[in-house]
């Protein structure tokens, strides 16, 4: 369980993360969204160690990270994966080589088990076909799923993806989020996603944080977002016309709906006075 409370984060006087309290849940996909600039990635910089907060907790199974020595630190580091933006693969290291890399570096295995695990890790992204590949010969939307390869690796308890699907098409944007789902489901991973794409977030959403200028504007799931009432989450859910119709249809049958219980409820009062 990550558990945030009263976290502030401040640069040169500029308050970037204002008061987050927030919960993440347990093997499941936590989605941390907003608009550029609303703080997304500090708040993901900031949970897993690579800045440090202004002020207020980040505890990790009730442990603050900002109390842990380097050891202690270092011990929680090696239970998280992590998936950049632009993947960050190694050029100059096969497929396999880059899946193998946390293993090599922070695992005990000798180098018969470090090749079995990335192998396994490789076939759980449906890529061991590449694994002699290098970056420069696979797609950008294999490079993301060796990415996540890696992050597995040392199998974690905690993944976090900064805008996985940045710069993929629909089609495999959509391939990445059911892979981070069923990982995250087939492991029992606590995933934690910075994206502003809302159809990863209708996808896969199991906890859904909301980011406006530093402020945490709302809390929930996939399931209430469409629903919710918060004006500023509103005008971020529905500034695609996409979404704006889907509203709108949803809109229009629960007008439909509402009538077609008026007509029904008047005909069983008819029926009733005969």
């Amino acid at each position: 369980m990550i558990q945030v409370k009263n976290l502030i984060k401040e640069f040169e006087g500029r308050v970037v993360l204002d008061d987050i309290t927030a919960s993440f849940k347990k093997s499941a996909v936590n989605m941390i969204i907003g608009k550029s600039g609303s703080g997304k990635t500090v708040f993901l910089k900031c949970l897993i160690g690579l800045i440090v907060p202004t002020s207020g907790e980040i505890r990790y199974n009730g442990r603050n990270i900002t109390d842990m020595k380097t050891k202690e630190m270092k011990r929680l580091r090696r239970d998280m994966g992590m998936l950049f933006q632009g993947s960050a693969l190694f050029d100059s290291k096969t497929v396999l080589e880059n899946v193998m890399f946390p293993l090599d570096m922070f695992s005990r295995m000798n180098m018969r088990e470090r090749k079995k695990r990335a192998e396994f890790c490789l076939e759980r992204v449906n890529l061991l076909h590449a694994a002699d590949l290098f970056p420069s010969e696979i797609s950008g939307g294999m490079m993301k799923r060796v990415a996540i390869a890696r992050a597995i690796s040392l199998n974690p308890k905690y993944l976090f993806c900064d805008e996985p699907n940045s710069g993929l098409d629909p089609k495999t944007a959509q391939l990445i989020d059911e892979l981070i789902s069923d990982i995250t489901d087939d492991f029992g991973i606590t995933s934690i996603v910075v994206s502003h794409d809302m159809n990863s977030v209708m996808n896969i959403g199991d906890n859904i944080i909301f980011l406006n200028e530093g402020v945490l504007e709302w809390t929930g799931s996939k399931d209430k977002i469409m629903d919710a009432k918060n004006e500023k989450l509103n005008e971020f859910v529905f500034a695609s016309e996409l979404f704006k119709k889907i509203k709108e249809a949803d809109n229009l049958i629960t007008e439909q709906q509402v009538l077609e219980e008026e007509e029904r409820a008047i005909a069983e009062k008819m029926e009733d006075g005969k």
